[in-house]
């Protein structure tokens, strides 16, 4: 993703995502939940769009607590529905909820949603599309592909001559470990 390298740094809303969130391993499951729902609503979207209402959806997803938002019922979707704040989107916001769910349970199989990311490790994009499709709402090849690139589980996020890959490096993502060992994307 060389043209992000190029543009991304010293703008207001892509530089400070690009150089200390992009690519950077992720395992929280409330901030993974953040970025998976993010890319979902980016969807037809720009993800400048997504950084600029990011706040929003802070707010309106309850801080992206998987647990509470697992919990929304219709009074919440109708409140979704109307706020200016987000991406008004009644298959993401469903999917939001739904995927919530299922990540609560993927946390009691697994013991929480990175563990569960984790034990698939190393998949091509191919297969992790797979994966998900079963497993997730609203997450075709491109949410899946930037998704997992986002917290360090697909190579691409940054070019090698970027500051930001060579930071990353530092932290051996997953995606580099498994390419040390042979594993090719």
């Amino acid at each position: 993703m060389s043209g992000y390298c190029d543009i991304a740094p010293g703008h207001a809303l892509h530089g400070p995502y690009h150089d200390g969130e992009y690519g950077f391993p992720l395992t929280g499951d409330d901030a993974l939940f953040e970025r998976l729902l993010l890319e979902i609503n980016q969807a037809g979207l720009s993800w400048e769009l997504m950084l600029k209402k990011r706040d929003g959806f802070r707010e309106a997803y309850a801080g992206f607590s998987v647990a509470k938002v697992a919990r929304f019922g219709a009074k919440d979707t109708a409140r979704l529905l109307a706020d200016a704040g987000i991406v008004r989107n009644r298959l993401k916001v469903a999917a939001a909820i739904h995927n919530a769910n299922v990540i609560l349970g993927i946390a009691k199989s697994h013991g929480s949603f990175a563990d569960w990311i984790a034990a698939h490790h190393p998949l091509t994009k191919k297969e992790w599309c797979k994966v998900f499709a079963k497993t997730f709402k609203f997450t075709g090849g491109e949410i899946v592909g930037e998704f997992l690139m986002s917290i360090g589980y697909l190579p691409g996020a940054h070019r090698e001559t970027c500051p930001a890959y060579k930071r990353i490096a530092k932290r051996n993502p997953p995606w580099m470990k498994a390419a040390k060992k042979g594993f090719v994307y």
